[in-house]
């Protein structure tokens, strides 16, 4: 069967920017599902997988490290790939998000949703 559609699924715990995300990949054609915490997150891993995750660094419960972490030790999960989507910006935390396997540190302050969108659209061709 082939997918008509790149999946995403953003792990955010802010609602609006989840939604604004959200909306702005599904208007570029991507389907999209979202979670609110990294504990949603990895159970809806656990259920369906997507194409590409994007994740928040700064979350209640689980933060988006921890969850990489998870994704990156998991068999069926650790080939997704992930771009962490955050506002922290120092030289430790880009580091150790990509030290732990994320393919990409996005500081949301400093992209446009577009170009957050470009931004995937590159990790996809990379990962394929």
């Amino acid at each position: 069967m082939i997918k008509d559609k790149t999946s995403v699924l953003i792990i955010e715990d802010d609602s609006y920017i989840s939604d604004m995300y959200k909306i702005k990949l599904e208007s570029e054609n991507f389907e999209v599902a979202t979670a609110k915490d990294g504990i949603i997150g990895i159970k809806m891993l656990e259920k369906q997988k997507p194409d590409i995750i994007l994740l928040d660094v700064v979350m209640p419960k689980m933060d988006g490290f921890d969850v990489l972490k998870i994704i990156k030790k998991n068999i069926e999960l650790k080939g997704i790939p992930v771009v962490l989507l955050t506002n922290l910006g120092q030289k430790e935390n880009v580091e150790k998000g990509f030290d732990l396997g994320a393919d990409s540190y996005i500081i949301k302050a400093h992209f446009t949703p577009s170009e957050v969108i470009e931004k995937i659209r590159e990790v996809l061709k990379k990962s394929m």
